[in-house]
């Protein structure tokens, strides 16, 4: 019999990847300012809730470029990671059109002022190619929780109009380095390490794309089990993840089920 899984919001969160020739591609990852409540002080991918305005972009064709069909609920969520990355980053993935640098903090400036992600793209003349944004990983909790985020994972090539900076207010400063490098970092929540790792297997960008494409985007829901007497917090082992385990007594608190903050923050 399948199991009803609570609700949860939907989010969307993107690794973006900046080649580098003969090395690891960088990613930037974001601190979480020490004032917010949930998942503090951690660095995470930018990323955020689904908000309405990105199902209505997603149905209004003129603003897209064509291509292959996507799924209304895939695309709406691939709008909402192209435009927390704008708020959060200031680098605008998939937008096609922009030509500077100034147009594009202009752009991140309205988003923060409150307007909607379509007017803005209508009112530049611009459009989003969804097709570059690719879908990598899905996930959700189980757990009683005062909030639960369904976050689906995306990977894009960094763009190059635009330097990434925090924006100062949910995000306190911003780090480029590669997979490895960030996970040396010990402020990372249970879902960025397990999807860090799994990026870490591709040596650019292509080999990125290729490496999600190997494996079905199915919801990871990770789950307590106890091997030789010690709990063990474990995930899928058929998704490509290198480490599908890790001892609960060493997972951050904002990513232990019995802690109010699991994996409550996208990224």
């Amino acid at each position: 019999m399948t199991r009803t899984l609570p609700p949860a919001i939907p989010a969307a969160t993107i690794i973006l990847l900046r080649d580098r020739p003969g090395a690891p591609p960088e990613i930037p990852m974001i601190g979480r300012g020490a004032h917010l409540s949930f998942a503090a002080s951690r660095m995470v991918f930018p990323g955020g809730r689904v908000d309405p305005d990105d199902y209505s972009f997603a149905a209004r064709p003129e603003l897209l470029v064509e291509g292959p069909a996507i799924d209304p609920e895939d695309l709406a969520h691939r709008i909402t990671a192209i435009r927390e990355t704008i708020e959060e980053i200031g680098l605008a993935p998939g937008l096609v059109g922009l030509d500077d640098a100034d147009r594009l903090a202009a752009i991140r400036a309205a988003l923060h002022g409150g307007d909607p992600l379509s007017t803005i793209v209508e009112r530049h003349g611009l459009r989003i190619d969804p097709h570059g944004i690719h879908p990598f990983a899905r996930w959700r909790p189980d757990h009683e929780l005062s909030r639960r985020f369904d976050t689906r994972f995306y990977i894009a090539r960094a763009p190059d109009i635009g330097e990434a900076r925090a924006d100062g207010s949910e995000s306190s400063h911003l780090v480029w380095a590669t997979a490895e490098q960030h996970l040396a970092n010990r402020a990372l929540i249970f879902p960025t390490i397990r999807n860090l790792e799994r990026i870490g297997q591709a040596g650019d960008f292509e080999s990125a794309v290729a490496l999600a494409g190997r494996y079905p985007i199915e919801m990871v829901t990770p789950w307590i089990e106890t091997r030789e007497g010690e709990h063990f917090l474990c995930i899928p082992d058929t998704l490509g993840y290198p480490v599908t385990a890790a001892p609960l007594a060493e997972v951050d608190r904002d990513s232990d089920p019995n802690n109010p903050s699991i994996t409550l923050n996208p990224g």
